[in-house]
């Protein structure tokens, strides 16, 4: 049992959270939610001991391990994804070397009766005992385990950790984190760098292998699938509730209506009190009444009413010109990279107001075919864009290009063409950029910030084509809810690749599969595509968590 008690945070003159205490108790799986600048990452990253709160402490029982996976993080350029992930063990490797250690001592001295003699068997007796009481693991299995597990093939296993991406070195990290076995796993955002099978692989391990667990997380049924407790962080407080994400959302909402029931009864009894004590001021009769009364009024505490973030985020994709029948014609189409083949002979048809949506594992080829409808890569086959077609693009690191020097404000305006200059500033209002924040640096800005940023300029032009690689990394629940209700509102023809599945459900209506080196075509919406791929997924996942 890990106790938080009373954690207080403060920066400058705000306080981002006071008092804050709670049990973690093992097999709790919870979510830990909140608008963004709750304080949500502060609060895990005093859990697992990286930052300090101002008051209060954590406890932790002795010998107890807490693991934690930030939303950035890289590993080590100078060791193979297998080596690094061994790294999980070495503490174990560790005690075992000084166990060895000591042996040799006692082996080779000779003075049985020293006190330092003495010390050295009782070092090497608490040690032993430790080590001894460890489950016997093959630990070359566990991380073969694990690493397949997460993706990782097994020719990757001897690759340097520096020939991948942030992504793929995120899984590296988890991978370390799972094989440690740990009391508590602290995760924040660990969907964002993977894969729909992953993440699959990822909800089974927590859910029957994991003990205790905390994540922060946007991605709606990942957190409803894995948590059976729900911690909101809201106006420096807590709320806990022993349900899952779905249910929470139902309790918070009887609970914000019963506080404003109560918030008013209140108001209507203060403005009643003050017009008593308006009336009956100078009334010589009713002095130590009016007294009282204002007595009353100066202790009494106001009900506060928990906040709900009304800023607004409607987005409108502007409208464009008609595109031909077939935006997208891709025939025979090939592609490798030196001796590694991407995928052959692909064929595709996306006809004109189609919503598509790219699904497969990472490195499959998902990306290198929008690169290839783009024409930003040479390819054998065609692939040819059809007719009047304008292409919007938002790339997987597309937040990332943003210039960090300029102001939120000038990012925009440097893009923005004739009659829409007028308009940024209502433009970026509703993607909840408002008074000082269109001032800010975007180098300052987060990383939910800038994605929203990369999204209005995204909406500066008008296309009738739109390709979004994984547009939801990094954007709040409610950010992409809006999000999808323009995307089903968008008349134009639209290429989704995501691993977010509930991001995806009611809006791709063809799915295009791509595996084994191939591109497969499924005339089915992307629920059927799970569904069907359910159970074929899980009995892979079973044979690799097992």
């Amino acid at each position: 049992m890990i106790s938080v008690d009373g954690l207080t945070v403060e920066f400058s003159a705000r306080t981002l959270f006071e008092n804050i205490s709670f049990v973690i108790n093992e097999n709790d799986k919870m979510a830990l939610m909140g608008k963004n600048g709750a304080g949500k990452s502060t609060m895990m990253k005093i859990i697992a001991s990286v930052q300090k709160a101002n008051r209060g402490h954590v406890s932790t029982p002795a010998d107890s391990v807490i693991a934690y996976l930030p939303q950035h993080l890289l590993t080590e350029d100078n060791t193979t994804v297998f080596d690094e992930a061994m790294k999980a063990f070495d503490s174990y490797f560790q005690m075992k070397n000084q166990l060895d250690d000591l042996t040799k001592q006692m082996e080779t001295r000779t003075d049985y009766e020293s006190d330092s003699y003495m010390k050295l068997i009782e070092k090497a007796s608490d040690i032993g005992e430790k080590f001894y009481s460890m489950e016997e693991i093959n630990y070359n299995a566990e991380v073969e385990k694990a690493l397949l597990g997460l993706g990782f093939k097994r020719e990757d296993f001897t690759r340097m950790t520096s020939e991948f991406s942030g992504g793929w070195r995120m899984r590296i990290e988890l991978a370390k984190i799972l094989l440690q076995k740990p009391d508590l796993i602290l995760l924040d955002e660990p969907t964002n760098h993977i894969d729909i099978e992953s993440v699959l692989w990822l909800e089974h391990f927590l859910v029957h292998q994991a003990k205790a667990v905390m994540v922060i997380s946007h991605d709606r049924a990942f957190i409803d699938n894995i948590t059976n407790r729900t911690i909101e962080l809201t106006m420096g407080r807590i709320y806990d509730y022993k349900a899952n994400y779905s249910h929470y959302l139902q309790l918070r909402e009887d609970r914000r209506a019963q506080q404003m029931k109560a918030y008013k009864e209140q108001q209507k009894m203060i403005a009643d009190n003050m017009r008593f004590i308006e009336r009956f001021k100078g009334t010589y009769s009713k002095t130590n009444q009016v007294s009282s009364v204002e007595r009353m009024l100066e202790k009494l505490e106001i009900i506060e009413v928990d906040e709900v973030d009304n800023s607004s985020l409607k987005l409108r994709f502007p409208s464009a010109a008609r595109s031909g029948d077939y935006p997208v014609q891709v025939k025979g189409l090939s592609k490798s990279y030196g001796d590694k083949l991407v995928f052959k002979d692909a064929n595709m048809a996306i006809k004109r107001g189609e919503k598509v949506s790219f699904v497969g594992r990472n490195g499959e080829g998902k990306s290198t075919m929008i690169k290839a409808i783009m024409q930003e890569i040479e390819v054998e086959g065609s692939c040819a864009q059809g007719h009047n077609v304008q292409i919007g693009y938002f790339a997987q690191n597309q937040a990332s290009l943003l210039n960090p020097s300029l102001t939120v404000f000038e990012t925009v305006d440097e893009v923005a063409k004739g009659n829409i200059r007028s308009q940024v500033k209502n433009l970026l209002g509703r993607f909840m950029f408002s008074g000082d924040d269109i001032d800010k640096k975007v180098k300052v800005l987060s990383g939910g910030e800038r994605t929203r940023l990369a999204m209005v300029k995204l909406l500066l032009e008008p296309v009738n084509l739109l390709i979004l690689d994984e547009p939801t990394n990094h954007l709040d629940l409610r950010s992409k809810d809006v999000l999808k209700e323009a995307l089903l509102d968008f008349d134009g023809t639209l290429i989704l690749v995501s691993h977010d599945r509930d991001f995806l459900r009611g809006l791709a209506k063809k799915v295009f599969e791509f595996k084994d080196q191939r591109v497969i075509e499924h005339f089915e919406t992307i629920d059927d595509f799970l569904e069907r791929n359910k159970i074929e997924s899980l009995k892979e996942i079973d044979l690799m968590a097992g």
